[in-house]
């Protein structure tokens, strides 16, 4: 069944470098809008469900423009406003054989979103039409204000009998000096509302210090994520591994934590076109899953699908579609369609 789907943060707009250069090299940029939340909203969207975005753009032709490029996405911006005069962008230098992919942040505090009010939103109005809301750990960490609205929200979802998910989604440099201690308590509040997560073994040890003998990550894992789930009363809890392998191809599994017990993907192997928002693909395979009732394991393997095809196409924005994935479990892709 079509659920209608939010997700609160921020636009960001992403500067790219074409094919390999450096950005000390590059005369010229191409450039999209993207965040976590556009990312999960559209495809879900694709899924057949109705994505919204929560969030405020610049009130100038760049809100403008990345409010149209949301539309061309499918994600509805009934719930967007806009103000202020500047959005955050990212510039992005695609990585080669042993030199990684770098992105380089800009103006990111000082964008509408960031900047925009505690009472922007009226966030009980907003709640009582929508089924599920994202929540993600990068706006978290963005300043007081931004935590403030975001927990409101998030209450305002379960007052009215939604459902939460949060993305844990730590970033050391969003966070700063001593950035474990200062994300936990605001962490903790976030798990205590959520019915659905996206964590793992690393997030448990590192930003809730849930300590553990167990040295292999999958025996960390299994130790340490169903006493998550316990703690604060979690229904579902995924995430993946991921690894680097000798010839450059990434190799990753996905876990699916639910009715105390955990489900694992095939592990997938396939080389990479564009990295950045494959997570995004992998936690909308997670929500679909669960909003479409599939099974535990076909909703961890849907989801290890979603992601490895997100890897395939060029920027953030997942594009694939329900059947695109479904086939990619099943079957041998990669010749011609004709």
């Amino acid at each position: 069944m079509a659920k209608k789907i939010a997700a609160f943060g921020e636009v960001m707009m992403r500067l790219q470098v074409p094919g390999y250069e450096l950005l000390s090299q590059a005369s010229q940029l191409s450039y999209s809008f993207s965040g976590t939340g556009v990312n999960v909203t559209s495809a879900l969207a694709r899924f057949g469900h109705t994505g919204y975005l929560v969030s405020t753009l610049p009130a100038n032709p760049l809100g403008d423009a990345a409010a149209a490029y949301l539309r061309k996405l499918g994600i509805a911006t009934t719930f967007m406003k806009q103000s202020g005069k500047s959005i955050g962008m990212y510039f992005l230098e695609n990585g080669f054989g042993t030199r990684p992919s770098r992105v380089t942040y800009t103006n990111r505090l000082e964008s509408s979103f960031n900047t925009a009010p505690e009472d922007t939103y009226d966030f009980t109005a907003i709640a009582g039409q929508l089924d599920v809301v994202h929540f993600c750990g990068i706006t978290l960490a963005m300043n007081d204000t931004v935590r403030a609205q975001m927990k409101r929200f998030a209450q305002a979802v379960k007052a009215r009998g939604g459902t939460v998910v949060f993305d844990c989604n730590y970033r050391p440099s969003l966070w700063g000096e001593n950035g474990y201690a200062k994300a936990k308590p605001h962490y903790e509040e976030m798990l205590n509302w959520a019915d659905i997560v996206m964590m793992n073994e690393k997030d448990a040890m590192f930003i809730l210090g849930m300590p553990t003998y167990k040295e292999s990550r999958r025996e960390q894992l299994i130790h340490l994520i169903p006493a998550v789930a316990e703690q604060f009363q979690i229904a579902v809890i995924a995430g993946t591994h991921r690894s680097i392998n000798g010839d450059n191809t990434h190799s990753l599994q996905g876990f699916l934590y639910k009715h105390q017990g955990f489900a694992f993907s095939n592990k997938l192997t396939f080389p990479v076109y564009d990295r950045i928002g494959a997570g995004d693909a992998y936690t909308s395979g997670i929500i679909h899953g669960e909003l479409s009732q599939y099974s535990q394991e076909k909703a961890v393997n849907f989801a290890a699908a979603a992601g490895m095809l997100a890897h395939t196409i060029a920027g953030d924005t997942p594009m694939s579609s329900e059947s695109e994935i479904l086939r990619a479990m099943t079957e041998a892709v990669g010749d011609v369609e004709r």
